[in-house]
């Protein structure tokens, strides 16, 4: 029985993603027991009808991959969301805003996907290949401040991927109030042990299939 699966949200994000293949990623959460499925906005209703009377959670997107969306349409598309049947919500930083020194605004930010979603776990993409470590850590106070779930290494799309030691440093960051998901890069059993060593407790991948599969001939 694998001993991560249930740290996995096992993800589909490319544009060209069609319905058959959202079915799949699905199945595949079914048959491993994926912690959630990870989709675009647009199949998150297909998601959650072929989850339905599963345990397993319905993640999406929030302002992916840029974090340029003002506050409003960023609630706006959170609370569309979980309309449709999502219960977990990735959120990229305004970047712009958190470069600018203007944290306020980064908080409010998350602060308004909160407010849109109080039911739903909300994660937020730091995109760490595009901060120094001490902007990490303040990026991760600011989140931790306006009532993050979660802290998240990466959307995968932009600046490089997970690091251990961005994971570690992020842990630091948030002690144990919040959750800390590694996203970016994750491919293989060995490198996904590096990021729960380094303190993630969920793993975005889009390859959670063929980890298993490895941890289960290790």
């Amino acid at each position: 029985m694998s001993t991560i699966a249930n740290l996995i949200d096992h993800t589909l994000l490319k544009p060209d993603a069609t319905k058959e293949q959202i079915r799949a990623l699905c199945h595949e959460a079914q048959t491993y027991s994926f912690a959630a499925v990870c989709v675009n906005p647009y199949w998150v209703k297909l998601a959650a009808e072929e989850l339905a009377g599963t345990d397993i959670g319905v993640c999406t997107v929030i302002g992916f991959p840029l974090g340029a969306d003002t506050p409003a349409s960023k609630a706006f598309a959170a609370k569309q969301a979980v309309l449709d049947g999502a219960t977990e919500l990735d959120m990229v930083l305004n970047l712009g805003a958190f470069k600018s020194h203007e944290f306020d605004r980064v908080k409010e930010d998350i602060q308004a996907v909160r407010s849109a979603a109080p039911d739903s776990l909300v994660k937020v993409i730091l995109e760490i290949g595009l901060l120094s470590d001490d902007e990490i850590s303040l990026a991760c106070q600011l989140a931790k401040e306006a009532g993050a779930h979660f802290v998240k290494t990466s959307t995968g799309f932009l600046a490089g991927g997970a690091k251990p030691s961005a994971v570690q440093l992020m842990r630091k960051a948030v002690g144990q109030d919040l959750g800390v998901k590694a996203s970016g890069g994750i491919r293989s059993y060995q490198t996904a042990l590096e990021m729960i060593e380094a303190g993630a407790n969920r793993l975005g991948t889009s390859s959670g299939v063929a980890i298993i599969q490895e941890e289960r001939r290790n």
